[in-house]
């Protein structure tokens, strides 16, 4: 297991958190935010330092919150929205679909396909 010092702009802090391996700039990672729930994060940069104690190298990872990743609402607040979708979609056939074709349905915010 490898160390790595996660330095977040999104939320402006720093964890250690232990890696099989060292993410590659551009790569996504999937990160707690202090809320608690997950997140996809971009590797914006990657550098080594040395440590404080003998001859090792530590890796540093600067990450960013992925365009278009949904914010969750504040806990005790009304969101509203569940994943980014309206949490109750009607179960209905899509226009530009056959009569008869299966549909897409929506359980907490999820898809499920192949509903009936």
């Amino acid at each position: 297991m490898i160390e790595i010092e996660i330095q977040n702009e999104t939320t402006q802090t720093q964890e250690r958190l232990r890696f099989a391996v060292v993410p590659r700039i551009g790569e996504g990672i999937r990160l707690r935010d202090p809320a608690g729930f997950w997140a996809s994060y971009d590797v914006l940069d990657l550098w080594y330092q040395k440590a404080e104690f003998g001859d090792v190298w530590v890796p540093y990872l600067h990450v960013r919150k992925t365009v278009g990743e949904v914010e969750q609402p504040e806990p005790g607040t009304a969101g509203g929205l569940s994943h980014g979708l309206p949490s109750a979609l009607p179960n209905t056939i899509p226009s530009h679909l056959p009569q008869g074709a299966p549909s897409l349905a929506t359980v907490h915010g999820e898809v499920v396909p192949f509903a009936t």
